[in-house]
């Protein structure tokens, strides 16, 4: 009990007055996703091993919001300082809910925009799990930051304006949540090792971090 009292006051020290939760999967928050088809009998990660965080971000009015994500508990700090640095630096975030809010749906997650995490699905077109459904991937801002395929297509047509990586009006949020290299956003998940799809070679995947280790 003395051991966990300090992690406690540590975490506290470190994160200030952010405001935050980490938590096992209750019951509820297991139907829902279970319900919602972004767990699985099969998955590759056990319940137990994932950690339900609720963070605070800045949405795309300037309020302050309460979102939802669910991580690998080797990954829960690393994400809550992550986005406390996005939080203080007003980088925003437009919707950050369940995917099982859309039944496990990753297409139509994407078309509101919205910023999510675990998902206990296969890497499209193949057999192999994803990073998100080990709970060590997420992907932010979607509709901002698309997928591009070897050809060029983005599925989006909201996200179409955004192929081109530039940010010519900071005034616009939508161009201010655009992700783009050496900008706080990768480099505050570099700083832990993760991995962006906006630095792959053959396609791009602007939206999406993930953790190899």
């Amino acid at each position: 009990m003395k051991s966990s009292f300090c992690i406690l006051f540590l975490v506290s020290l470190l994160f200030g007055d952010y405001n935050y939760s980490i938590s096992n999967i209750s019951h509820e928050i297991e139907k829902k996703m279970l319900e919602g088809a972004s767990h699985k009998k099969n998955c590759p990660v056990a319940l137990n091993k994932l950690r339900y965080l609720t963070l605070e971000y800045i949405d795309f009015n300037g309020n302050t919001k309460i979102g939802e994500l669910i991580v690998h508990k080797d990954v829960s700090l690393e994400i809550v300082d992550i986005f406390k640095t996005l939080y203080e630096t007003s980088y925003p975030i437009e919707r950050m809910e369940l995917v099982s809010n859309y039944k496990g749906d990753d297409f139509n997650s994407i078309e509101v925009n919205n910023t999510s995490a675990y998902n206990c699905r296969k890497i499209e077109g193949t057999n192999r799990w994803s990073r998100h459904a080990y709970g060590k991937a997420i992907d932010i801002n979607p509709i901002q930051n698309p997928y591009v395929s070897k050809k060029g297509k983005i599925s989006h047509t909201a996200s179409l304006k955004y192929k081109i990586r530039e940010q010519k009006d900071l005034n616009n949020l939508g161009q201010e949540a655009m992700i783009l290299k050496d900008g706080i956003v990768v480099n505050m998940f570099k700083k832990y090792g993760w991995i962006w799809g906006g630095d792959w070679k053959t396609i791009k995947d602007y939206q999406h971090f993930d953790k190899r280790e």
